[in-house]
């Protein structure tokens, strides 16, 4: 497996950017107290590392001027 060309420019994929943001929902999770969870409604969490997910595939499937060669 080799690296793309413009791997340096990764950061500002969207596809880059929409997963760090799932795995920043996933890991606050975690720490938040189980107090504070119980005011967030069942699933929003998952719901939304889901759709932060398919943004991202979605993102890397769309030409990104700032990106490209």
């Amino acid at each position: 497996m080799k690296p793309i060309p413009n791997w340096k420019k990764s950061w500002r994929m969207v596809s880059m950017r929409c997963m760090t943001l799932a795995g920043a929902v996933q890991g606050a999770w975690l720490i938040i107290p189980d107090d504070m969870k119980v005011s967030i409604p069942p699933n929003v969490v998952q719901w939304l590392t889901i759709a932060l997910l398919a943004l991202g595939v979605a993102g890397r499937l769309v030409k990104q001027e700032k990106v490209s060669i």
